[in-house]
């Protein structure tokens, strides 16, 4: 029979000690890294909660007094308001021509003259209608191609106060130099100066900011919109219609009684 002898004792005893001194070290590394990863997380939510602060507090609660002149107008649909609000801005010549982008591929230029009626001259003569652009993005792209074929170097933006800062930095990133003055169409339907105790704001403005930040950080690490991937997989589909570029103005457009709208997608 083989004895066991005192050193034999103190060889088990220092394994278990190796063992339980290993799995307190083990214990004591998930913890540091949990507590890493909920300061991590705390950290990311508290700059995400101040950023929208920042966001929703920049938002203008009415519309500018004075009205620089650019060489051009654009208005991204998505309101009848915006559209009469651009349209009245070219007849106060505040551009030489207004490109309407985002428009129902059923509506014409007869539809939106019948909701301004007083500008059936300026919508015959100096009003273009994008019909390929299917959100923000596709916007952008579409007036960049028009803003070249015209060789405009400055542009008035058009559209509700809270999409505002989405679409400059979309024009921005597809059109870097090109002077942008944005004119924020303000409606009653959103009080944009109480943004934090107005429930219907909230809901508004949170995803607004959601696709604000994600437009940003595409800017930062794509080329060209046109021939991103990233601009499908944010819009869920191609940002233009495969519509043939070359089709814009009256010879192309599509009459009926559809809204001359399209959302801030």
């Amino acid at each position: 029979m083989i004895g066991t002898g005192p050193g034999d004792f103190a060889i088990g005893r220092g394994r278990r000690d190796d063992a339980s001194a290993e799995s307190s070290r083990d214990s004591s590394g998930w913890m540091r890294i949990r507590r890493l990863a909920a300061g991590a997380a705390v950290a990311v939510a508290v700059a995400l909660l101040a950023g929208y602060a920042g966001f929703a507090s920049r938002i203008a609660v009415r519309e500018p007094a004075s009205v620089p002149r650019t060489d051009a107008i654009v208005v991204v649909t998505g309101g009848s308001q915006r559209i009469g609000d651009a349209i009245g801005l070219l007849g106060a010549e505040r551009g030489a021509r207004l490109l309407i982008s985002g428009v129902n591929e059923k509506t014409g230029r007869e539809e939106l003259a019948k909701l301004n009626p007083s500008s059936r001259g300026l919508l015959a003569c100096c009003v273009d209608l994008d019909y390929r652009a299917r959100n923000t993005i596709g916007n952008a792209i579409e007036t960049r191609r028009w803003v070249r074929q015209h060789e405009f170097r400055s542009l008035l933006v058009v559209t509700s106060n809270y999409h505002m800062p989405r679409t400059l930095a979309e024009l921005q990133h597809a059109m870097p130099g090109l002077r942008l003055v944005p004119h924020p169409v303000v409606t009653s339907q959103m009080d944009a100066s109480a943004w934090w105790r107005d429930w219907d704001t909230l809901k508004l403005l949170a995803p607004e900011y959601v696709k604000y930040l994600a437009a940003r950080l595409r800017g930062a690490v794509e080329g060209d919109p046109e021939t991103s991937r990233l601009s499908v997989i944010i819009g869920g589909r191609k940002p233009v219609s495969p519509k043939p570029p070359g089709e814009i103005g009256p010879e192309s457009e599509r009459r009926s009684q559809a809204p001359a709208t399209l959302g801030d997608g």
